[in-house]
């Protein structure tokens, strides 16, 4: 996707970036064996901005829920806090899931699904896709293979929030380049398809007390 369309890729492939599963896999589960959770630049002690974009899409609590990337994110342990009845949590480290799991119990509202996104095929529908700091991670082909899936993931009428790195954001993290985004990069990526409903922006601090741009976009599937 051009720079014109917001999407500001500053950073070339570094020559031992995962580039298939094995090698993501081995890649996450590395950074959670090495790290503690609440030690993880992304961390946070409470997703304000996603369930703020949440309730601006008005998501019903019965809504099927599919959280991306959620490793041992609380975005989780909020919703079913919150009401939600149908919560889906993907991730490609079993360590990360393993880690919410823990904290939230074998709650039958919740599904763990250990998963490489990119090759991912879901088997339903969801009324809410949420990807914070998954997206950027993404390169080449592997942008290509990730629209894909969400857009089965998907259905008309159903609601994607989108948290990525924005222009002024880091260029790596974890040891590995990042895409960063503005509102409109996220857009173009979704394509006509969806109708944006919110942007927002955040400065998010991480548990070292570093500051980290973030670029926020919630939208909905069009009906046709």
């Amino acid at each position: 996707m051009p720079a014109s369309a917001g999407v500001l890729a500053t950073v070339e492939r570094m020559p031992d970036r995962p580039t298939d599963h094995a090698g993501r896999v081995r890649h996450w589960e590395g950074v959670y064996q090495r790290n503690a959770v609440e030690a993880v630049s992304w961390y946070q002690a409470e997703p304000a901005v996603s369930l703020a974009l949440i309730e601006a899409l008005g998501v019903p609590r019965s809504a099927p829920v599919v959280d991306v990337g959620g490793g041992a994110s609380v975005l989780v342990d909020r919703l079913i806090g919150s009401g939600s009845t149908d919560v889906t949590v993907v991730d490609v480290s079993e360590r990360a899931l393993a880690a919410a799991r823990a904290r939230v119990g074998d709650d039958p509202r919740v599904d763990w699904i250990a998963a490489d996104l990119f090759t991912w095929e879901p088997d339903r529908s969801y009324g809410l896709w949420h990807d914070r700091a998954v997206l950027h991670f993404a390169a080449g082909a592997e942008v290509d293979a990730y629209r894909a899936v969400l857009e089965r993931a998907v259905g008309p009428g159903g609601a994607v929030i989108l948290g990525t790195f924005g222009p002024d954001g880091p260029e790596y993290c974890s040891g590995l380049p990042v895409t960063r985004y503005d509102a409109a990069g996220l857009a173009a990526l979704l394509g006509g398809g969806f109708e944006v409903v919110e942007e927002r922006t955040e400065a998010h601090r991480t548990p070292s007390g570093a500051t980290q741009s973030f670029v926020w976009l919630a939208a909905r599937r069009r009906s046709s």
